[in-house]
């Protein structure tokens, strides 16, 4: 079986890459939502149109060149590790970061992975339980062009649980609309955008450097602490299509949205 940190099938670099060339695709989680499929399988494993949520996100990644992906794993580890390795890791270099010991969260998983994530360009960091046709290469572009430490994709869609945007697009808080709990960098105005978040981020990996939180935590919290010194963007994607493929009736609704 595969040893933590070495990629189980090396893919081959895309010519004239020379912006994100690395992504880490969160699929740690134990997937209660997803029970019974989550009883016996890892959520990542899950099956929409004979693909897996896993599969299909590899090959997302790689219809915008990005080739080289970090998978996190706790839940079923083996299931997943067995399915990148008897498929080639679908064409992709895929490297596993190991969390069987303890499932570490979104932060927590990402700052173990932050040793096969040496880069110096901007990071693509995703939940394997979101399928989309957001465009990653205009969410790229934005994030370059504009140069914030974390760029965020969201929609306008309803929620219980929201971030925050300022006037220029800068992250200035979090709202559980729900219990009314607010995490806020300064006194609110009143013309917040509340933005619903999308699971995929992209990150410049100095965020390394700042993020002081240890063991499990989540990258939200990150965010609420980072907003205040750095910049965070929102990348708005509502007009392009997405799941969050959480629930056993989302599989069914995901394989009407994506077809093949």
């Amino acid at each position: 079986m595969t040893v933590e940190g070495k990629p189980l099938e090396a893919g081959s670099n895309i010519k004239g890459q020379k912006t994100v060339t690395k992504a880490m695709i969160l699929a740690a989680g134990v997937g209660s939502r997803l029970k019974p499929w989550t009883d016996f399988h890892p959520k990542a494993l899950a099956l929409i149109h004979g693909k897996s949520l896993l599969q299909r996100n590899v090959e997302y990644l790689q219809r915008y060149g990005i080739k080289d992906v970090v998978v996190n794993v706790h839940h079923f580890a083996e299931q997943i590790i067995d399915a990148i390795t008897k498929n080639h890791g679908w064409g992709s270099n895929i490297t596993i970061s190991d969390e069987t010991e303890k499932v570490l969260e979104t932060g927590g998983g990402l700052l173990k992975a932050a040793g096969y994530l040496n880069e110096t360009n901007p990071i693509v960091l995703m939940n394997v339980d979101i399928l989309t046709e957001l465009n990653l290469e205009a969410m790229i572009g934005y994030h370059q062009e504009k140069k914030p430490l974390a760029t965020l994709a969201t929609t306008d869609r309803t929620t219980s649980r929201y971030f925050l945007f300022d006037e220029g697009n800068n992250l200035c808080g979090w709202r559980n609309v729900h219990t009314g709990e607010e995490r806020v960098a300064q006194a609110l105005k009143g013309n917040e955008a509340q933005k619903a978040f999308s699971g995929i981020h992209i990150i410049e990996p100095k965020i390394f450097s700042f993020i002081s939180q240890q063991g499990k935590f989540s990258m939200v919290d990150v965010y609420l602490d980072l907003m205040k010194e750095h910049t965070i963007k929102s990348f708005d994607h509502s007009d392009a299509r997405l799941i969050d493929v959480g629930k056993p009736d989302s599989i069914a609704k995901a394989e009407v949205m994506f077809a093949v």
